[in-house]
């Protein structure tokens, strides 16, 4: 215990200096100072204690979807009444019937719409840890938004660009960086943590977590997000089934009526296909759908949003 309170002090202290460093630039962008880009998950409730820890001016938001758990909703609401519940301007049905095309993890349109341009104009903190995700191990402390790969530092109230010369060379080449106020610069302080020091700051400094988390789930997100597992997804279907019913067959059952996804059984077969995760030329050929058919294994997904108890032998 000794060992991991040393750790998690050594972790804040680093965190809490490096968003010290970031303040002066963040109120160059904006008089409101840091974004804490919050969602009611446990990185972002570390995110949002480190930056109050470190006294720097900020305001901290939480984007609304359409699709968000009730429990995220209700633990922030009771739990972080300092946090701004922006609401969307279009909700996640209205999304899809007008792209003619659910969300995948290549075309998000959803995450464009509702969290990418949150920050625009700031200095924005964000959660993320390069333990989560293959794709966040490439991720930098401080980074400008569409400048994949590029590491950056904060020099006061400036931003500096950092290219190694040579891939043994200490030396670096550094260009000062003119933020607009349209830019957006990304600081992820926690960008290090593993999930234990995530959890062992929570446990430390006695801070609640949602309830999702003793349901099983890993990360909280979007209710059937494009990016999740299957084994998540099914997981949402049982716990959430009126917003899958409410949201996105009733969306599939519209396009289809338009003439879209009409080479599938019905609006259950869609979302299968969907939630697999395959394009449709996979998903239709081979034995292992056949069996499916003939086995009557579709009715699965129907049983799943319908409350009832999944046969999985």
């Amino acid at each position: 215990m000794n060992t991991t309170k040393t750790r998690i002090d050594r972790l804040t202290a680093e965190a809490v200096a490096f968003i010290r460093r970031a303040e002066p630039l963040a109120l160059k962008m904006d008089a409101r100072g840091i974004h804490v880009a919050f969602s009611g998950g446990k990185d972002s409730q570390v995110l949002l204690a480190l930056v109050e820890m470190a006294g720097v001016r900020h305001h901290a938001e939480m984007q609304l979807t359409s699709v968000d758990p009730p429990q995220v909703v209700r633990f922030v609401r009771e739990n972080y009444p300092q946090v701004y519940l922006n609401r969307p301007r279009t909700t996640m049905y209205q999304l899809i019937t007008k792209t003619h095309i659910l969300p995948t993890s290549i075309i998000r349109y959803c995450c464009l719409e509702f969290k990418e341009f949150a920050g625009r104009g700031s200095v924005t903190a964000t959660g993320i840890r390069r333990a989560e995700s293959a794709r966040r191990k490439k991720r930098n402390a401080v980074e400008m938004c569409n400048k994949n790969g590029e590491s950056y530092e904060i020099n006061g109230e400036e931003l500096v660009e950092l290219e190694e010369k040579t891939f043994f060379s200490a030396e670096r080449k550094e260009t000062v960086h003119c933020v607009g106020n349209k830019d957006e610069v990304i600081i992820n302080p926690i960008l290090d943590w593993t999930d234990a020091d995530v959890w062992g700051f929570l446990d430390y400094h006695g801070i609640p977590h949602c309830s999702l988390y003793d349901m099983g789930y890993k990360r909280i997100g979007c209710i059937l997000c494009p990016m999740a597992t299957r084994k998540i997804a099914e997981k949402d279907l049982r716990n959430f089934p009126r917003f899958v019913e409410k949201v996105y067959l009733r969306a599939i059952r519209t396009l289809r009526t338009q003439g879209y996804y009409a080479d599938f059984l019905d609006e259950y077969e869609v979302l299968d296909w969907w939630l697999s995760k395959k394009n449709k030329e996979d998903y239709f050929k081979g034995k292992e759908y056949e069996r499916r058919r003939s086995e009557k294994l579709l009715p699965i997904i129907q049983s799943c949003i319908e409350g009832k108890e999944i046969n999985n032998k």
